[in-house]
């Protein structure tokens, strides 16, 4: 009697399983396509938006606001923060970040953080002087190099 080999049994196998991926894929493209279609609630949105931002505000006040724009003061608060804006739009059918969801964001950042803007470093130019030497001395070493190459490849005796 013919008994099949491993390889064939392997391959029939996954034969099978690639049988029952294609028999899954309608059902898949449908719940994506149901997916799709569910609208966004964006006033419940709005609606829930609030709470994360008023527990963001409770942890904040536990920083000393002079460490607010130290961001490993409080980065889990605003982990926090950030998640429960994500979970409050997903559960309101909604993609994250959205424009409402970051108008919010936006509005917490500048009641926290309107006061952290880093300075710009404002560049001058270096004074004459200094220009006219940065330049003059890479063009005179040039120059010295060209004449002592042309000076030395004239002289024959120096180079046996």
């Amino acid at each position: 009697m013919w008994a099949p080999s491993s390889a064939a049994a392997a391959a029939r196998s996954g034969m099978e399983a690639q049988g029952s991926r294609r028999q899954q894929l309608p059902v898949l493209l449908l719940w994506g396509v149901r997916q799709q279609t569910e609208l966004c609630n964006e006033s419940l949105m709005l609606e829930k938006l609030p709470a994360c931002g008023k527990y963001f505000e409770e942890m904040m006040k536990k920083v000393d606001s002079k460490k607010w724009c130290n961001l490993t003061e409080f980065i889990m608060y605003y982990d926090n923060f950030t998640q429960c804006t994500e979970r409050e739009a997903n559960n309101a059918s909604c993609f994250w970040p959205n424009p409402l969801a970051e108008g919010f964001i936006t509005g917490i950042h500048k009641q926290f953080f309107s006061n952290c803007t880093s300075e710009k470093i404002h560049w001058e130019d270096p004074p004459d002087e200094i220009v006219v030497a940065l330049i003059l001395i890479p063009v005179m070493l040039t120059c010295a190099m060209i004449t002592l190459v042309v000076w030395c490849s004239k002289r024959s005796d120096i180079l046996v």
